[in-house]
């Protein structure tokens, strides 16, 4: 059997914080992982938005 701990690599939903400034339909998110112990505090990575046709800031949300 496989043990059931809590392991330190979490799944994180990024999305895009241009976005609802432009008012226009749909969101730009992003589903990636990281490691809470070397990364504690919220991701903010620099990613591609499709609707917006650039590279954004992406931040973690809850």
């Amino acid at each position: 059997m496989a043990k059931k701990s809590k392991g330190n690599r979490i799944q994180v939903i990024l999305q895009c914080t241009e976005h609802k400034e432009t008012g226009l339909p749909g969101m730009s998110r992003y589903i990636t992982t990281k490691n809470r112990k070397n990364t504690p505090d919220r991701m903010e990575l620099k990613k591609f938005n499709p609707v917006l046709k650039r590279y954004t800031v992406h931040k973690e949300i809850k």
